[in-house]
């Protein structure tokens, strides 16, 4: 946790100990609207990620709590919020892929349940974040705990995003971000589905084979 005192001293702290890889939890939670659902525009709270590594420097991550948080109320018939106004993710990933280390939960918003996903959409989350930009993290939970088939499911989606070269700086051009419908392509090497809409019309080029599906999601290599 990061919070509570300056960039300054992590820059200290990092520049004297030179790890291979850091990461800093700086935890906020996304700001909401009236109807206590968190506002379309996060600008204001990514950049408050991105503005920390700046600050820190020397190739310093932090968790993307911004994509998190979105994500968390997208996957629940608000696919929308997946596109911000300028066309790419909402979240720190759609700034600074290479920066933001993803996450669908951890111990504290998980286990301490201070800012939990939604339980019954915990793949989706993972669909998402292993299949787009920025370096995605597994929480031991879901990956050792769960029942389900999840472990399973996040292997095969791990294999994919290795399979084709995903990386925390891929292209990604988001083709569709409807309520029920979120589509994009990543580096012209695979398209993700998420959402229960079937109705993909000419989104889907004659190329796709399908790599992964499931519940509510799809993900398809361009051959």
């Amino acid at each position: 946790m990061v919070l509570g005192y300056a960039p300054k001293f992590t820059k200290i702290y990092i520049d004297n100990t030179k790890p291979e890889f850091s990461v800093g939890e700086l935890f906020q939670k996304v700001p909401l609207g009236s109807d206590n659902k968190p506002l379309t525009n996060q600008d204001e709270h990514r950049n408050t990620l991105v503005n920390w590594v700046n600050e820190v420097g020397s190739g310093v991550l932090t968790f993307d709590f911004t994509t998190k948080m979105i994500l968390g109320y997208a996957v629940q018939g608000e696919l929308w919020r997946m596109k911000d106004a300028n066309g790419k993710p909402p979240g720190m990933i759609g700034i600074k892929p290479e920066s933001a280390v993803t996450l669908v939960d951890n111990h504290d918003t998980g286990s301490q349940q201070t800012y939990p996903f939604p339980e019954d959409k915990i793949m989706l989350g993972y669909v998402y974040i292993l299949t787009h930009p920025g370096h995605p993290s597994i929480f031991y939970h879901d990956y050792f705990e769960r029942e389900n088939g999840i472990k399973e499911n996040i292997k095969s989606l791990s294999a994919i995003r290795k399979r084709n070269g995903i990386t925390a700086t891929s292209t990604i051009n988001i083709l569709a971000a409807q309520a029920d419908l979120y589509m994009a392509n990543i580096d012209n090497k695979i398209i993700v589905k998420i959402g229960p809409n079937l109705n993909l019309g000419n989104l889907l080029p004659s190329n796709a084979q399908v790599a992964a599906n499931g519940q509510d999601y799809a993900v398809w290599e361009l051959k």
